[in-house]
């Protein structure tokens, strides 16, 4: 197969236009964010974001292609994920079927050609990612959560997106993709994935950005209630909780108090809806003992 070198078209024209079109989606990205996206975009680098859980890293991949107007391919990244899930699989039910049919009237070489062909190729989203001429955002979600044998198999797709089928050559892309990894840093990643890719920490972000994102999320909320929150919120994360509550979980405590007429987060209203941001119970009984609701 013919490899044909990938193309790279910016999604964006500035640092600036970057900070201005993901807000314009509802993602309010910081100076070093905005920056490390353009970097990625105009140098064609995927992205690598680390950080703990619920800081927005898959609603960055997400808001950059919504954005620009690109697609958005996800590879869901979990423990025994492997080449087929990832890369691209054959149809044996098919080619069985296209073998059974073409006994006796065609060569073994024939059918060989014929099953190991386009048609009987199923892609998954790597494949798929690359083999997409319109402008695309891969997003490989929870990277720290694979094998480490599947950092192998990404080595090709983002250091020259390409994929190689044994049946059928190398499949090159013709317009690259936008690449975003993401990772929780539960295990650490290889070295020579990370030489392929830009580095971009997330983290909880200050009290005035989270209290900016709140407002924008749930703009019927007074200015009084965002504050409440996010104070409360803050004082949660400094605790040594199983899980602290993500940006996420802030919005959503937002829009349940909204949904259950309350005015005011005051001790009644934090015990009752406590549950939307705190999910294990240990978690709950530690800072109900800190906020001293009972």
């Amino acid at each position: 197969m013919r490899r044909v070198s990938a193309s790279q078209s910016p999604l964006f024209g500035s640092v600036a236009d970057v900070t201005e079109r993901l807000a314009g989606v509802g993602y309010l990205a910081s100076t070093a964010v905005a920056t490390t996206v353009y970097l990625a975009d105009r140098l064609g680098k995927p992205l690598l974001v680390e950080g703990p859980a619920g800081v927005g890293k898959t609603e960055l991949a997400k808001a950059v292609a919504q954005a620009t107007g690109s697609g958005l391919v996800r590879l869901q990244c979990y423990e025994g994920i492997d080449e087929a899930r990832a890369l691209y699989e054959w149809n044996h039910a098919k080619q069985l079927l296209r073998i059974t049919a073409g006994q006796g009237r065609e060569s073994w070489d024939e059918t060989r050609d014929d099953v190991f062909s386009e048609e009987f190729l199923l892609p998954r989203p790597l494949l798929t990612a690359i083999r997409r001429s319109d402008p695309t955002v891969l997003l490989i979600d929870e990277m720290d959560k694979a094998d480490v044998e599947v950092e192998g198999l990404l080595l090709e797709v983002l250091s020259d997106f390409q994929v190689t089928v044994p049946e059928m050559g190398t499949i090159s892309a013709t317009r690259r993709p936008f690449a975003l990894l993401t990772s929780n840093s539960t295990r650490e990643l290889s070295e020579a994935l990370k030489r392929r890719c830009l580095f971009l920490h997330l983290d909880f972000p200050d009290a005035d950005l989270e209290r900016r994102i709140v407002a924008s999320r749930v703009p019927e909320l007074t200015e009084a209630m965002v504050d409440a929150l996010v104070r409360t919120v803050r004082v949660l994360r400094t605790l040594e909780l199983r899980k602290s509550p993500s940006v996420a979980e802030t919005i959503d405590w937002g829009r349940t108090l909204l949904a259950l007429g309350m005015d005011t987060l005051d001790d009644d209203a934090v015990r009752a809806t406590l549950g939307v941001v705190l999910k294990h119970q240990s978690d709950t009984v530690k800072a109900a003992a800190e906020l001293r609701l009972n």
